[in-house]
């Protein structure tokens, strides 16, 4: 797999005229998950009891990396589904509701570790509805989050548990992550941008 986007593929500059800026490639992203991975485990002496969820859309993908990586190291299946938090947001009033995704709970969630899993952190509000929606589903014993990219600004008091790249931004930028699955490449962009949807 290339561990970049064709040029022919990436985005052009954007209003201001510069193009975006790659800061993690396909090896990058692969490293980071499986350094997630043992973290994960390390931090819960195993997988016994631990749910994988990702959240859609591509923390999905992101999450199913992540819980491959510990059913290999564990030689076990280690649950994952995702969930969808679109109907729990803050914001519904302010914008358009977009498709709902797809909730696949694999277990009880009652008494399980779940590791919430998202491609970045940002204001906290995403998470904060990844929290009201498991509160509907189960009563876990305990929940963590492991996201791809931190890239600050946080509007909540929220912070991760494991983190692939604390990438410190501007308001004004963007960050992107595409993954093969979704946008035919691995791989991290910063791109500079009036607005951005709050996460």
């Amino acid at each position: 797999m290339s561990a970049h986007t064709p040029d022919s593929a990436r985005p052009g500059p954007d209003e201001t005229g510069a193009r975006p800026r790659v800061v993690l490639d396909a090896g990058d992203i692969a490293r980071a998950l499986t350094r997630i991975t043992h973290e994960i485990l390390e931090k819960n002496r195993g997988s016994d009891d631990v749910v994988v969820l990702g959240i859609p859309t591509r923390g999905v993908e992101l999450g199913r990396r992540v819980a491959d990586r510990m059913s290999q190291v564990e030689t076990r299946p280690v649950p994952y589904g995702s969930l969808d938090i679109t109907m729990y947001r803050d914001d519904l009033r302010l914008k358009p509701a977009r498709a709902l995704e797809r909730t696949e709970i694999p277990v009880d969630l009652d008494d399980k570790v779940v590791v919430l899993v998202d491609d970045v952190l940002f204001s906290g509000r995403t998470i904060r509805a990844a929290l009201d929606a498991l509160g509907d589903l189960g009563r876990p014993r305990a929940v963590q989050l492991a996201v791809l990219v931190d890239r600050g600004h946080r509007e909540l008091p929220i912070r991760a548990d494991f983190v692939g790249k604390n990438l410190p931004t501007a308001l004004s930028e963007q960050v992107k992550v595409h993954v093969a699955d979704h946008d035919g490449a691995d791989e991290v962009l910063i791109e500079s941008a009036r607005t951005e949807e709050a996460r």
